[in-house]
């Protein structure tokens, strides 16, 4: 099996749903449903954060990651989540710089909720159409004025760059890197495992602006 490294990008304040749901995801995904306990799934899953300590979530979870991102082996897909410490690490050169080098080499970059105000600050939106959480659209729009913000879409694609709005829309965001990468068949029979309605029975977004 040629499996697909895949990295999530962990910090403090992050937001649990936003980086589990997509793992979750990743790691109950088969090519073969049939053959579901023997066969692992075909993507290799990193956590990867600056430091070699564990992460505090938004809620109070320790995480530990896998790596740091001087230590990042080469990924194919990169997940940035997003949570309450996007708001500083936005400034982080750290982050920025290791966002920004890994745009240029995976096959897919994306981002759930407010991650994708990360992906804005290192550039890599400009000229694109994208989403984030509801409650951050006015953020995106107001800090980044040469995207398009999309205020609809649950999940935007943008060729290799792939934005989804706030925290369980992660779920339906990786379920279609997954039939990006394996097919929709594939993709289908994971959100059947997960008891998870597939896309477009949840297209529409809940939340509205305020």
């Amino acid at each position: 099996m040629n499996r697909k490294r895949l990295g999530i990008v962990l910090f403090d304040d992050i937001e649990v749903l936003d980086f589990c749901g997509p793992f979750e995801v990743f790691s109950v995904t088969r090519e073969n449903e049939e053959r579901r306990r023997e066969e692992t799934s075909p993507f290799e899953i990193w956590l990867l954060a600056q430091f070699e300590r564990p992460v505090t979530t938004t809620g109070g979870m320790k995480v530990i990651p896998d790596t740091t991102f001087a230590a990042c082996p080469r990924l194919d897909i990169l997940i940035v989540p997003g949570g309450w410490g996007t708001r500083s690490e936005m400034h982080n050169d750290a982050m920025l710089s290791f966002v920004r080098a890994q745009a240029m080499q995976v096959e897919t970059l994306a981002s759930v909720c407010t991650g994708a105000l990360i992906l804005g600050k290192a550039g890599l939106l400009d000229g694109l159409r994208a989403t984030t959480h509801w409650r951050s659209l006015p953020m995106m729009q107001e800090l980044f004025p040469r995207v398009t913000v999309d205020r609809t879409s649950r999940v935007v694609h943008q060729g290799r760059i792939i934005t989804s709005a706030g925290i369980s829309a992660g779920i339906d965001m990786a379920l279609q890197i997954v039939a990006h990468h394996l097919g929709e068949d594939i993709a289908r029979a994971t959100a059947r495992h997960m008891e998870y309605p597939y896309p477009p029975a949840n297209e529409g977004r809940i939340g509205r602006e305020g």
